[in-house]
């Protein structure tokens, strides 16, 4: 009987160290899950905490360039419309100065008859 009872707890004794020792690999396993995000939750802490900021500067630059985008939009229009007077002009001198030629071409052949 004592033979039977010292085997049953030979038994229980392993299967509570076959126990203890799967639960220290899930201790282990899980430390290392733990350290694996201990370390990203800090790299991504590292790399943005600094965001805000960054986005506020990204935003009053954006903020200027369109302001200066808007100012050299106007001052786009008013060139081109400097240049169409320019363009009307040097047309308007051309015609004259051809019409000048031809009534100077004109008035010669007519002063040979």
């Amino acid at each position: 009987m004592i033979a039977i009872v010292v085997t049953i707890n030979i038994l229980i004794a392993l299967f509570n160290f076959y126990l203890a020792w799967r639960i220290w690999q899930i201790r282990r396993s899980i430390a290392g899950a733990t350290r694996a995000i201990l370390a990203a939750d800090r790299n991504t802490y590292n790399v943005l905490h600094n965001a805000p900021k960054t986005i506020i500067i990204g935003q009053k630059g954006t903020k200027s360039l369109r302001e200066q985008y808007q100012k050299l939009e106007i001052q786009l229009e008013k060139l081109g419309q400097v240049l169409g007077i320019l363009n009307f002009t040097q047309q308007f001198w051309q015609k004259r100065a051809r019409q000048n030629r031809q009534l100077k071409k004109l008035k010669k052949s007519l002063s040979k008859y």
